[in-house]
C-alpha cells in the first residue's frame, strides 16, 4: 500500500480520478457531522483499492467534485461500503444520483457466519484480527487542518474495507453465494429512502398510533411545517420543535400562543418565533378529515394449533439453515415467521435469498402444495398431486 494521498486541490483530484477510472471496485467511507444541521455536513471522503488510498477534502473542493461523482456513480465500478445508508444519502444529496452498484459488507457478513448487522469493528477484528482504535471517534471532522493521526485513522477504515471485500468475495464464491444479495443491494438504492416527501414526515413520529384521527391530522401538518422549516434553515428538526411536543400539541390542541406556552417544555422563544403559525396550523388541521395509521393486527395469545404451525415452520428453517451453514436466526426468527404467516408483504421471507432458500417452500406448505412426512431420523417433503 502506498502512502495516504490527501487531496484538497482540483489538480490533485483530477489526477486521482484517472486512477479511480481504472478500478473495477472502490472501497469508500465518509466522515460527516449532523449534530447542528438538517443535512449532513460532508467533511471527508476516503477511497481505497488494494494499491492506493486517498482522503479527499470536500470542504476545500466544494463545487469542484463533478468528475469525482461521475466516477462514484459509474455503473461499471462497484462501490464497497459498510452500513451504507448515510453515505449514500450524502452522495444522493450532492449529485442527485444513487451510486449503483453497491456492495454493503454489513449485509454480506451474516451469510458468512456473523451476527445480523455487525459493526465495522467486529468485521475488522474477525477478518483481519485487528482491533480498531477509538481515539478519534468523536473528532470534529469539519475542523482544519486535520492532523496526520486523524488522516491515518480515517484512511484505515477503507484500507481494511478493501481487504475485507476481497476476503468476502473469496468466501462467497466458495459457498456459491455471490449473487444472493443483489436484490438487497438494489433496495438500498431506492430514492424513497433518501428523499421522503415532507407531507409524510409525520409517519416517523413515535407514539402516534395512540392518537385519534383528528389528533393525527394535527401531527401531520405540524410535522410537515417542521420539516420544511428545518430544510430551509438547515437545522436539526428537533431544534425547531421536538417530537414529544408535537404529540402534546395534538392532544391539547392549543389555538392561542398563550395556551401553547402552557405545554411543558415549549420555550418562550419558540412561542415568540412560531407560536402564531403553529396555532393557525392546529386550527386548520381541526377542520381536516381524520387520519388513520396502518396498524398491524394484534392476534393476541396464540392457540396451541397456531404455536404448532410456527414450530413446524421453524423446524424447516433450522433444517435449511443447517444445510447452508447459517445461523437459523439469520434466516428467520420466530417473529419473522409470525409476520410471514399473517401475509405481510414486507416479510423478509418473501424476497431475495431468504425466499429462494426457504420462503417459497414455506409458502407451498401453508398453501397445501407440499406435504411433510417423517421417519425415525429424517423429515421428507413431497409435492402434493
Amino acid at each position: 500500500m502506498n502512502d495516504i494521498q490527501f487531496i484538497d486541490t482540483a489538480d490533485d483530484l483530477h489526477e486521482l480520478c484517472q486512477e479511480m477510472k481504472k478500478a473495477p471496485w472502490l472501497a469508500i467511507d465518509t466522515e460527516f457531522l449532523r449534530e447542528k444541521t438538517y443535512y449532513p455536513k460532508f467533511c471527508l471522503l476516503q477511497i481505497a483499492t488494494l494499491d492506493w488510498v486517498a482522503c479527499i477534502d470536500p470542504i476545500a473542493l466544494e463545487g469542484k467534485m463533478d468528475e469525482l461523482f461521475s466516477i462514484i456513480n459509474d455503473p461499471a465500478i462497484i462501490k464497497i461500503l459498510h452500513s451504507c445508508r448515510q453515505d449514500v444519502e450524502i452522495f444522493y444529496q450532492l449529485s442527485g444520483k444513487l451510486p449503483r452498484p453497491l456492495f454493503d459488507t454489513q449485509l454480506v457478513a451474516p451469510l458468512l457466519g456473523y451476527q445480523e448487522n455487525p459493526g465495522y469493528a467486529m468485521l475488522v477484528s474477525g477478518f483481519l484480527n485487528i482491533n480498531l482504535s477509538k481515539t478519534h471517534t468523536r473528532t470534529d471532522w469539519s475542523q482544519r487542518p486535520l492532523s496526520p493521526e486523524q488522516i491515518q485513522y480515517a484512511a484505515d477504515d477503507v484500507i481494511y474495507l478493501a481487504k475485507i471485500y476481497c476476503m468476502m468475495q473469496d468466501q462467497l464464491k466458495e459457498l456459491g453465494r455471490e449473487n444472493w444479495l443483489n436484490d438487497d443491494f438494489e433496495q438500498l438504492l431506492n430514492p424513497d429512502l433518501y428523499d421522503i416527501p415532507v407531507e409524510n414526515a409525520w409517519l416517523k413520529i413515535r407514539g402516534k398510533n395512540k392518537l385519534t384521527g383528528k389528533q393525527l391530522a394535527i401531527v401531520q401538518v405540524i410535522a410537515e411545517w417542521r420539516e420544511e422549516t428545518a430544510k430551509k434553515s438547515d437545522r436539526p428538526k428537533n431544534w425547531i420543535v421536538r417530537d414529544e411536543h408535537i404529540m402534546d400539541m395534538a392532544k391539547l390542541q392549543p389555538t392561542t400562543p398563550h395556551d401553547l406556552a402552557k405545554i411543558r417544555g415549549v420555550t418562550d422563544g419558540f412561542v415568540k418565533r412560531s407560536g402564531k403559525k403553529v396555532c393557525d396550523l392546529i386550527k386548520m388541521a381541526q377542520d381536516l378529515p381524520p387520519l388513520k395509521v396502518k396498524t398491524k393486527s394484534k392476534s393476541g395469545k396464540k392457540t396451541q394449533q397456531q404455536e404448532a404451525v410456527l414450530d413446524i415452520l421453524g423446524s424447516i428453517v433450522r433444517l435449511r439453515a443447517d444445510e447452508n451453514s447459517l445461523n437459523p436466526i439469520i434466516l428467520a426468527t420466530r417473529k419473522d415467521l409470525e409476520v410471514f404467516i399473517e401475509g405481510d408483504e414486507d416479510s423478509a421471507l418473501l424476497s431475495s435469498w431468504r425466499y429462494s432458500m426457504v420462503g417459497k417452500e414455506l409458502q407451498n406448505i401453508i398453501q397445501g402444495k407440499q406435504a411433510i412426512t417423517v421417519s425415525l431420523s429424517e423429515v421428507h417433503f413431497h409435492e402434493k398431486a
